[in-house]
């Protein structure tokens, strides 16, 4: 007879810092998931302090406030067991108050206390065990090593008649690791809680590697993972259930806060055991950590009320994942610091227009105000183009001419420019001149700027320092060109999901060729290859490193490939004055790439 298990996993939305609040949310989820009859709720990892806390973590008073709202939720955990990311602190020897860290303590080399990355397993009132984190990524977006001490040892918690293992993200991403341990133990139930960063695709390559380990190991795989926006980082969600043969039994929604509900069913015998995949040696395992259990709960007398059906909710993809994820990134960067609305300049081009769509959904027309700024060489259809999509939309639309200040710039530095021949420098005061628009009515009004310039932009130079740079926020900096097109059709084919009728992005707009109009009939193609050429080797330059030879000889045009590499090398310290912004592909200008400014390397024809 198969043995039941209730298993609820809670994908919130915390933010970093806000302790009080993420207790509270936890706690609410907590009592959901109790009303619910379940066995155990699983919630994200450090899901009290929100993820990731970055130097947060050498903060003493944080660690402590940290460490007494996971007592909060395990005083709180009355007939339910609980597994909670949260951050440990490593008690130092012979320490009278243990768990605390006493002022002024500090770790090795003096870098902060010793702490881990750990999963608290709370049941009936009390803290039962505490896993610690034993994979610390390092790499991309990751500093963990900065931070946490490793973890060493790998429990098997007998809760409701089940066993169950406990790790962390990382810890499922190798083929041998904690799990198998756990596995060899007895588990026949795994709970990995996560925060685990978006790009476009990673759902799919998630679930194929949880399912595998759930075959490979012959056992259940429960997935947690949080949601929400966190400076450049979306996490998405998608929490999953795999089956002993990977099939998948539950998924969370994408990109929103789900209690995610299952009944397991579990044989009272397993036929054969497996013990792990082939390439699981005995000192493979040895080396992941050392095994242990306990038990915690028997199983549970009487019935449960039956669960509604929970559809398997369909998996989002392509231009739908990443256009939900600028606006859930946007949403709640302005909502977590503190800003109600949203400040845009309308240019009539393609980039404006998706960067407006994207504020209206993630926070409402009446939060997004827009503002054109014609110039001397504006076209009459950058107005009436902005003004129809500002209609589409129903936001306030601004007009304010800069011909005014413009002249007034070039006026006062005709002595100075006067023999020279006009470049960049003139064409951008018009850039210049709107960003101290758009920078003025933001200090008169607190409305944050949202920046426009893309990807693709951003790579080649091809944006002005403190002029359509000037913001803080830029929703579009991981977007390339190409993409912004095809996001912009698809949002126009799926208005009514929003609120909004079709095509509310006008055609004009996409049908027009891409100008930054700072001069007489300018166009981008006049510096830039034609997008769906520049693209790929950006692509392949900035995110896949590869060097000129690699990608002459995928058949990139050597002339691009060295305009390529020189524009990005070039502009580093651009965009290190720029703000932060939305994380879409696996390599985003940022914390994924840093790169010196000053860097004298210089690739050739022979690299």
């Amino acid at each position: 007879m198969a043995r039941k298990f209730r298993l609820a996993l809670a994908q919130i939305n915390p933010t970093v810092g806000d302790i009080p609040g993420n207790t509270a949310k936890i706690l609410d989820y907590l009592n959901r998931a109790q009303e619910a009859q379940a066995d155990l709720v699983a919630f994200p990892e450090m899901a009290t302090t929100g993820y990731p806390p970055e130097d947060l973590l050498f903060k003493t008073s944080f660690l402590n406030d940290n460490v007494a709202a996971m007592g909060k939720v395990a005083a709180a955990s009355e007939g339910i067991a609980v597994v909670l990311g949260y951050v440990n602190i490593l008690p130092s020897g012979g320490s009278p108050d243990e768990g605390r860290i006493p002022a002024g303590e500090r770790g090795p080399d003096d870098m902060g206390p010793r702490i881990t990355n750990a999963a608290a397993l709370c049941y009936d009132g009390r803290l039962v065990d505490i896993y610690h984190k034993i994979f610390l990524p390092n790499y991309g977006v990751f500093d963990e090593q900065r931070y946490f001490q490793r973890g060493s040892v790998c429990p098997v918690y007998r809760i409701g008649g089940v066993s169950i293992g406990v790790n962390i993200c990382e810890d499922i991403w190798y083929p041998v690791g904690p799990t198998t341990v756990q596995r060899q133990a007895g588990a026949e139930l795994i709970i990995n809680i996560n925060a685990s960063p978006f790009h476009a695709g990673k759902r799919a390559l998630r679930e194929e590697m949880i399912a595998q380990r759930a075959s490979d190991h012959g056992l259940a795989v429960a997935y947690v993972n949080t949601v929400g926006g966190q400076d450049e980082l979306i996490f998405d969600g998608g929490s999953i259930i795999c089956d002993s043969a990977g099939g998948l039994a539950a998924r969370g929604p994408a990109f929103q806060e789900s209690l995610v509900i299952a009944d397991l069913e579990l044989a009272e015998a397993s036929a054969e055991q497996k013990q792990g995949p082939a390439e699981a040696t005995a000192a493979a395992v040895k080396a992941v950590g050392t095994p242990s259990t306990l038990a915690v709960s028997e199983v549970a007398a009487g019935s449960k009320t039956p669960l509604t059906d929970r559809p398997v909710t369909v998996a989002m993809e392509g231009a739908e994942e990443v256009y939900r994820a600028l606006v859930l990134g946007t949403g709640d960067y302005l909502h977590k610091t503190g800003f109600s609305k949203a400040l845009i300049g309308l240019s009539g081009g393609v980039d404006s227009a998706l960067t407006a769509t994207v504020a209206v959904d993630a926070l409402g027309k009446e939060n997004v105000i827009g503002i054109t700024m014609p110039s001397r060489y504006s076209s009459g259809g950058s107005i009436s183009d902005s003004a129809k999509l500002a209609g589409n939309l129903g936001l306030d639309l601004w007009e304010v001419p800069i011909e005014p200040a413009h002249r007034a710039f070039t006026d006062m530095l005709e002595e100075r420019f006067r023999g020279t021949e006009a470049n960049v420098a003139e064409e951008n005061v018009q850039a210049r001149v709107r960003g101290n628009v758009l920078m003025t009515v933001s200090n008169k009004f607190g409305w944050m700027v949202l920046t426009t310039g893309n990807k693709s932009e951003m790579a080649m130079g091809y944006a002005t320092l403190y002029g359509d740079m000037a913001g803080g926020f830029a929703v579009l900096k991981d977007v390339p060109k190409t993409t912004v097109y095809e996001l912009c059709h698809w949002r126009n084919r799926h208005g009514r999901d929003f609120g909004t009728h079709d095509d509310v992005i006008p055609a004009a707009i996409l049908d027009k060729p891409p100008s930054a109009e700072l001069r007489e009939d300018q166009l981008d193609a006049d510096s830039l290859p034609p997008y769906e050429v520049l693209d790929p080797v950006i692509k392949a330059y900035v995110e896949d490193d590869c060097s000129y030879q690699d990608m002459v000889s995928q058949g990139f045009d050597p002339q691009v490939v060295r305009q390529v590499i020189s524009a990005v090398d070039r502009n580093e310290y651009k965009r290190r004055q720029a703000p932060p912004g939305v994380k879409i592909t696996p390599r985003a200008f940022g914390k994924d790439r840093r790169l010196p400014i000053v860097n004298r390397y210089r690739q050739h024809e022979g690299s």
